[in-house]
């Protein structure tokens, strides 16, 4: 881990060479934390990036604020109500197109903290479930007795801006050869109507609290790469992650486990495109999780 920071302060030392210093420029662009010493100093934590990028490194808030006097988080409105009572956390702001009126003495990126905290594996992986689903948490999907369905909420379809993380929704009709499980729907945005598809009884819901709640209530999260992967992943729910062959930067190119989310397990597509082949071993575990979880 030492060398990735190590390339990074070499990637900014080179950035500033051939343009102007970072800490010029708009009021919210100034004064931005390196990693140097925070004794009595004010940090401005900034969201600029997806919802899925602040859950997972929302973690960092609590070293954050022990090495600080104050934590101040910029956030997306949909987060708010969600990231309450996160550990380290001293406020929470709504993030919007101008300058954050706020008094603060530094400010960084929500994705540069790891760098600047120079933070460990034991640090990342000791902070989960740092997210919770609130006083309103249900178990509406899991029904008690024995012998019951494993209640599965699905995710198939993400934004449009890297389509290869999308399953397309007939290659998910090899789950309905598995015996024991129930599909749950939490599809949102244009894949939602492709529901019947599957099928699956469609739950989903209209804002992130609401998400994270019907998420503890199910049994397992079976999603591509998206912002419900990361959080289930924060809620400490177990979950099951379809990449793509040549997947993001933060998940391991081979491999089952990974580093942020103890309770998740990567599926990786065979060969570029190959959805069919991810599936059928999807399916193959599915049936070993039935039967291990069949009599509780």
């Amino acid at each position: 881990m030492q060398r990735a920071w190590d390339i990074s302060d070499r990637d900014l030392r080179e950035c500033c060479k051939c343009g102007p210093a970072k800490h010029t420029g708009e009021r919210h662009l100034q004064r931005i934390w390196r990693g140097e010493k925070l004794e009595g100093r004010r940090v401005l934590v900034r969201c600029y990036h997806g919802l899925g990028d602040t859950i997972q490194f929302v973690r960092f808030a609590k070293p954050l604020r022990d090495a600080a006097r104050e934590v101040m988080i910029w956030v997306q409105p949909e987060l708010l109500e969600l990231l309450r009572g996160v550990e380290g956390i001293d406020s929470l702001h709504p993030l919007h197109d101008g300058t954050p009126d706020l008094d603060y003495d530094v400010d960084i990126e929500i994705m540069e903290l790891a760098h600047a905290l120079r933070v460990t594996p034991e640090i990342i992986t000791g902070r989960v479930p740092y997210l919770h689903a609130g006083q309103s948490f249900s178990r509406r999907y899991m029904p008690t007795g024995r012998g019951r369905p494993i209640s599965i909420g699905l995710v198939w379809e993400a934004g449009s801006w890297d389509r290869r993380r999308c399953v397309p929704p007939p290659v998910l009709r090899k789950l309905h050869a598995v015996p024991g499980i129930q599909l749950y729907s939490l599809q949102q945005g244009p894949g939602r109507v492709m529901s019947g598809v599957i099928p699956a009884e469609d739950i989903a819901v209209p804002d992130i609290p609401s998400l994270a709640t019907t998420i503890m209530g199910l049994d397992l999260i079976l999603t591509i790469d998206t912002m419900v992967a990361h959080l289930a992943g924060a809620l400490g729910v177990p979950v099951w992650t379809m990449l793509h062959a040549d997947c993001d930067w933060r998940w391991p190119q081979v491999g089952r486990k990974s580093i942020w989310y103890p309770s998740m397990t990567l599926f990786h597509q065979p060969s570029p495109g190959d959805w069919e082949g991810l599936l059928e071993q999807v399916a193959d575990e599915l049936n070993q999780f039935v039967r291990a979880n069949r009599d509780r």
